[in-house]
């Protein structure tokens, strides 16, 4: 008992003490799973050379000219697992390389080497893609078309020499040409 005669209570039995310590408890919950979540999961955005990126960028606006320049066409096709790829008749027969590049996770991306398996189509076996955008290259040594999918899609993208984005996007069409 208190000199007034008013029963004292402990400190716990307040209300004041925890609201006074519930905002800091707070702050210290909020910043340990912020510190989770940033260990746990990769961003995947920055990248460790971006000025030699940024200084290679002179040569894929290049080879994205002489796309146009040469009248190149392509048409994807994705099913199952693979991607066959129709080139127009003013494309070469080198070896293709098709990059799907996801825009923000890094580890998801892929690189194929396409075989022909006549001229100009080519094939390759993929891992499966989760749905969302996908940032499509497809690229020979001397050209490289470029565009976006977005995913689940049936049918073909067409990529057009010069254009950044798809040209055509048909969805009516499936399966192979």
């Amino acid at each position: 008992m208190s000199a007034d005669g008013v029963p004292v209570q402990p400190w716990y039995r307040e209300r004041w003490p925890w609201i006074l310590m519930a905002g800091p408890a707070i702050a210290v919950v909020a910043g340990l799973t912020t510190a989770w979540l940033a260990i746990r999961s990769d961003d995947g955005l920055v990248i460790d050379d971006y000025y030699k990126q940024g200084l290679a960028i002179n040569q894929t606006l290049g080879r994205s000219d002489a796309a146009k320049r040469l009248g190149i066409e392509a048409q994807l096709y994705l099913a199952d697992g693979r991607v066959r790829v129709v080139l127009g008749a003013a494309a070469g027969s080198g070896a293709l390389t098709l990059r799907l590049v996801h825009p923000t996770r890094a580890g998801m991306d892929q690189s194929l080497n396409l075989a022909a398996v006549e001229p100009g189509v080519f094939e390759g076996r993929m891992r499966p893609l989760p749905p969302g955008r996908w940032h499509v290259v497809l690229e020979e040594r001397d050209w490289r078309l470029a565009g976006d999918w977005v995913l689940p899609t049936a049918g073909v993208l067409t990529l057009r020499g010069g254009s950044p984005l798809p040209a055509d996007t048909d969805k009516s069409k499936e399966g192979k040409p």
